[in-house]
């Protein structure tokens, strides 16, 4: 069984499914605008804001979210299991805070990543950060001016990375 830790303020639950949309037929119609939609297939369409809202599909969107939802419930029973509370709709969409996530089953404690991770698994677990990929102008530029530059080179590279946020270091 899976292990959720959060933090004393992490929001959890919203296990609920939602779609939003404008409808702008009125305001075309109100500027003198024609809409021209062409289109290969039977209903390339569905849910258009440019077009009044249909009753087949607001039909078909809500069986859609049904499934959706649905699926996203079996799998929250079936990775938390007797662990949540059946005293309350945890599927409603409503939320919670740390505290309470744990008391309704959502989660299973308080903590933060790092020394979490190294309780649970021991103090020689590593931590790899991800992030955005350079490109390969940035990496070949970057190791260039490492090379030949040494340490210099390096804080040339910190110091772009800090001005990209207009800060300095």
């Amino acid at each position: 069984m899976d292990e959720i830790y959060i933090d004393a303020s992490s929001i959890v639950g919203s296990i609920g499914v939602i779609s939003s949309s404008f409808g702008f037929t009125e305001l075309l119609a109100r500027h003198g605008v024609e809409r021209r939609v062409h289109t290969a297939g039977k209903d390339k369409s569905m849910l258009d804001p440019f077009r009044p809202e249909r009753p087949g599909d607001i039909k078909r969107l809500k069986a859609l979210q049904k499934q959706i939802h649905d699926a996203f419930i079996a799998h929250v029973k079936a990775r938390r299991g007797s662990r949540l509370s059946e005293d309350q709709d945890l599927f409603s969409g409503e939320f919670w805070l740390g505290e309470s996530a744990i008391n309704l089953g959502l989660a299973d404690g308080i903590g933060h990543l790092v020394p979490t991770m190294k309780g649970l698994f021991g103090d020689k677990t590593k931590f790899s950060v991800l992030g955005q990929k350079k490109s390969i102008l940035r990496r070949f530029s970057s190791q260039i001016a490492a090379e030949t530059l040494g340490a210099v080179g390096r804080d040339i590279e910190d110091n772009a990375l800090w001005a990209q946020f207009g800060l300095s270091r």
